[in-house]
């Protein structure tokens, strides 16, 4: 099976795969897992992972050659 990167775009972590014979109830009883999870960790976390997201993925590009004649 081919390995790809994880949403988060990191190329390692665990290894995990999704058994093929699970219920639809097992199914969705880790998504309820998983988004529990994401509400707790948003709740004592969420400041500063809007920070840390916007440190890592805003680039400041100097404005020396910025042409005020563009339309946008």
């Amino acid at each position: 099976m081919k390995q790809g990167n994880q949403p988060s775009g990191v190329p390692s972590g665990l290894p995990f795969t999704v058994d093929a014979t699970w219920t639809s109830e097992q199914a969705l009883a880790v998504w309820d897992l998983l988004d529990d999870l994401r509400d707790r960790v948003w709740t004592h976390y969420g400041l500063a992972i809007q920070n840390l997201m916007r440190e890592q993925r805003v680039t400041y590009e100097p404005l020396d050659d910025f042409d005020q004649d563009l339309p946008f």
